[in-house]
């Protein structure tokens, strides 16, 4: 049964269990739905004597309920034969034609409303099913048919004809009102205004006074049409032919409709219009929306496409500003790279593409202390240096309009990339300049930066590797998998997606050929036959050879769960090693980190004079799993992290009134929380004998709080204190009431930076890059370090390539390591050199035999020695 037809079936059964009449004279013949407040039905009485209205009443069934709500009771009032009486919304502003018979009263129907006319409780006529659609009779006018003035206890909709919102013109009268005639618009004898002077040299248009929004009067401007807009930007876009020459001011400009744009209205048209300048939101746009004051003249070509480039000395936004409106094209002298591939844009609704002008963005505490001065100075840069590449319609799942070669094997799109030979029109909304691409590219348009690699070049170096690896919600619930302890699914929702999914990370541990590996977000379901981390070393050790065969470290039976567990939570970390190369060294240790509990009321928060108590507040954190190894004679301590994410709120994000926003420091949402755990794990581990490695996500970037307090924080030296969290525990006992400030840092060295510098990443968020998976040693593993590497696998790569299939549609996928997860993982090599063996020494013979046995002594030696050569 069809969708319609379902509604009337529903709408039937409602109707049968109404109180009804079976016939009435009085009837609702015009329904009126317009801005505002402007509601109002019209009633008519039909019969040949006039109806008194006591009893009468109009209701409303809100929202797709079954059951009315009143409005208006007409007790009171009648309505003389053959005429009718028109009920308004008191707040209404609605002109009636004079002798129009009306009543005002609390008419508050909506779209989504239907409205019926009760007597006694019972339903005399109907408009809207029951239950009715979201958004039924909305920005709308109904109007009975004068073949169908019959009061009906069902809707019919074919009785109804529907004009456009805002007709009042009917109202009182059973004829449908004519449509005025609209003197066709005509250019002649108007002032032609150029393109450029309304667009101007600076932010916004000249004719559009400071402080207002549009100009005082129309302007009338002409030129050709380089692009129309459907749905993302609802007009056309015109531009000069020739234009002024100059680099500061715009040739084109967009021309908003509100509407479907005219089929004569095409690319390389000549067009007319006359309406006022605005500033919509940082667009400047001519709006003739409202009288759409046009003129279509002879077709010619499409103005060629203008060479974009940043001059030097400006922005990406100030060089955009100066082609807002127009046709551009992207070549290499553009300078635009990929700062985030084709995925989903929040502000947009949309999948979209951003690039960045000489190279992708990085994340402002990647590289500086949050909210210092330069942190603060490349938040507002990177703001400045955006532009999102968009199509006019929302593309269909998996489908990149302006790129149809986009594949998972030859078409990718990497973050770095550089973007070339793209056309189109520069546009502005949603607080940010876009691109709506009027061509089409190929994989040869990309540029490549850093291109895909087989394997880390790390993968050879050293005599140990570790790595660290987050692998995006390994479940293996359709796999026969056991539960873990929420009994949710995070991950794969097929059993196909799950192998495809387990295919990928074994391909890339398998390259990154590493002999320790830490696993975040694997499902936290035991360590039986039945669980993931099971699952996955069985199918990675299908790819090695015996002695490159991988084992899992697992928790003792003290530390797990309900006897099974590691920790409460739907996902845990993990770790593996390779037996052949290392030795386990004792049992792992499972180190609880805080958590935070703040009962409702506990906690106040004051602003503009009014103080506000807390709602209640629970907060975890996953534990980290510590294990030491023997390598030859020496100790290695790998630790394995997974700290609160940036998403979810905590109790400081509360007091701070940015619980509903992101954090002004830009360390997203429970940083105190994150540091509270890396004081806990600094406190562990700071007299842990021989070599030391943190390794994990840490959800905190480079430079942010919990980083600098286990490495080299100093709050002597510090603009700032840095904080840990209040109302906190620790193993079920209280751990800190209050926040206390950290003094000093645990002192470890932050092994990427040493190597490379603070510019590194693992993650790409937003568009921009960052590390949220870290390498911390102590002194004696720091001097080990050979080198140490982010396999940019996953970060810089499109999602739409990942294992699942829900936002991809029909794009084929990849067994390929590239897009295993989201984060790419880190791996170091290590220097543990094999202990040299002192040779045995030679027997000294007794008697030396003066003279003659100082030379077999010496004939010895060097025969010795060239025997040891060989």
């Amino acid at each position: 049964m069809d969708n319609v037809n379902k509604l009337t079936a529903i709408s039937l059964a409602v109707a049968a269990a109404l109180p009804m009449m079976a016939s009435a004279d009085v009837m609702i013949t015009e329904y009126v739905e317009g801005s505002s407040n402007n509601k109002a039905i019209e009633l008519y009485n039909s019969g040949d004597t006039a109806i008194d209205l006591a009893g009468y009443k109009l209701v409303r069934y809100k929202d797709g309920a079954t059951v009315a709500s009143d409005m208006v009771a007409l007790d009171g009032q009648s309505i003389a034969p053959k005429t009718t009486k028109v009920i308004l919304n008191s707040s209404a502003v609605i002109t009636l034609a004079q002798g129009v018979d009306s009543y005002s009263g609390s008419l508050s129907f909506n779209g989504g409303d239907a409205v019926a006319l009760v007597k006694d409780d019972a339903v005399v006529d109907i408009i809207g099913d029951v239950p009715t659609p979201t958004g039924w009779g909305l920005d709308v006018t109904l109007k009975r048919k004068l073949d169908a003035l019959v009061a009906n206890t069902v809707f019919n909709v074919a009785q109804w004809e529907q004009l456009p919102k805002d007709t009042f013109s009917g109202l009182g009268s059973l004829e449908t009102p004519a449509e005025p005639e609209v003197p066709l618009f005509s250019c002649s004898g108007a002032k032609i205004v150029p393109i450029y002077q309304v667009q101007g040299a600076g932010e916004s248009s000249p004719y559009v006074p400071e402080g207002a929004f549009e100009s005082e009067a129309e302007v009338t401007v002409r030129g050709v049409v380089t692009a129309r807009g459907e749905s993302l930007f609802k007009g056309f876009y015109l531009q000069e032919v020739k234009g002024d020459n100059s680099p500061y001011t715009s040739d084109g400009v967009f021309v908003f409709l509100g509407e479907a744009v005219p089929e004569a209205i095409q690319p390389g048209v000549e067009v007319c219009v006359q309406g006022k300048v605005k500033e919509y939101f940082g667009l400047t746009q001519i709006d003739i929306k409202a009288d759409k004051k046009f003129e279509v003249g002879a077709k010619g070509e499409v103005p060629v496409a203008a060479p974009f480039y940043v001059a030097d000395g400006e922005t990406l936004a100030q060089a955009l500003e100066r082609y807002e409106g127009m046709n551009v094209a992207l070549d290499a002298g553009s300078d635009l790279k990929i700062s985030r591939t084709f995925s989903y844009d929040y502000a947009g609704r949309r999948n979209n593409m951003l690039v960045s002008y000489q190279a992708p963005l990085m994340k402002s505490t990647q590289l500086y202390p949050a909210l210092s001065a330069e942190a603060t100075a490349l938040v507002k840069s990177n703001l400045e240096n955006q532009l999102f590449i968009e199509s006019d319609y929302k593309p269909a799942d998996g489908v990149i309009p302006y790129f149809p070669d986009f594949n998972v094997e030859t078409g990718y799109i990497r973050v770095g990339d550089q973007l070339t030979n793209l056309q189109g029109v520069i546009g502005y909304s949603y607080g940010a300049y876009r691109l709506v691409a009027t061509n089409t590219i190929t994989a040869g348009d990309f540029i490549r930066g850093d291109d895909r690699t087989d394997a880390p070049s790390v993968a050879t170096k050293g005599d140990l590797r570790v790595a660290s690896f987050n692998v995006l919600n390994f479940f293996n619930d359709v796999d026969g998998g056991d539960t873990n302890p929420s009994g949710s699914n995070r991950g794969a929702l097929t059993l196909e997606e799950m192998v495809l999914q387990r295919t990928k990370i074994v391909s890339a541990i398998t390259a990154m050929n590493a002999d320790i590996v830490g696993l975040m977000e694997i499902a936290n379901n035991g360590f039986g036959e039945k669980s993931a981390i099971k699952n996955l070393v069985d199918a990675l050790n299908e790819k090695q050879t015996p002695e490159n065969a991988y084992s899992f470290v697992e928790i003792t039976d003290a530390d797990k769960y309900d006897g099974k567990y590691f920790g409460t939570d739907a996902i845990t970390v993990g770790m593996l090693y390779r037996g052949g190369k290392v030795t386990l060294a004792g049992a792992a240790q499972a180190i609880d980190t805080p958590e935070q509990h703040a009962s409702a009321g506990s906690v106040t928060r004051t602003k503009d004079g009014k103080t506000e108590t807390n709602p209640g507040n629970d907060a975890y954190q996953r534990h980290s799993l510590a294990q030491t190894f023997k390598i030859h004679d020496e100790s290695l301590t790998v630790v394995v992290n997974h700290l609160k994410s940036k998403g979810s709120g905590c109790l400081e994000d509360w007091a701070n009134f940015e619980e509903s926003v992101d954090p002004a420091d830009q360390q997203g949402k429970c940083n105190a929380f994150r540091v509270s755990a890396a004081k806990v794990l600094g406190e562990t581990l700071k007299d842990v004998k021989g070599d030391l490695l943190i390794i994990g996500d840490m959800n905190a970037y480079g430079m942010e709080d919990p980083i600098r307090v286990l490495t080299d924080f100093d709050a002597s030296k510090s603009e700032r204190d840095i904080m840990t969290a209040s109302w906190t525990t620790l193993d079920g006992k209280v751990f800190e009431r209050q926040g206390s400030k950290i003094e000093k840092g645990y002192g470890l060295i932050n092994l990427n930076t040493k190597a490379h510098g603070a510019g590194t990443y693992s993650y790409s968020y937003n568009g921009e890059l960052g590390n949220l998976d870290h390498a911390l040693a102590n002194a004696s593993l720091a001097k080990r370090l050979v080198d140490i590497e982010d396999w940019h696998i996953n970060s810089v790569e499109s999602n739409l390539f990942e294992y699942g299939k829900k936002f991809s549609g029909d794009l084929a996928k990849s067994e390929n390591a590239f897009s295993a997860s989201d984060h790419d993982p880190v791996i170091v090599a290590l220097s543990y050199p094999a202990p040299v063996v002192p040779p045995k020494p030679e027997p000294t013979p007794k008697d030396d035999g003066g003279a003659l046995g100082y030379l077999g002594l010496a004939l010895m030696s060097l025969f010795g020695l060239q025997r040891r050569r060989r």
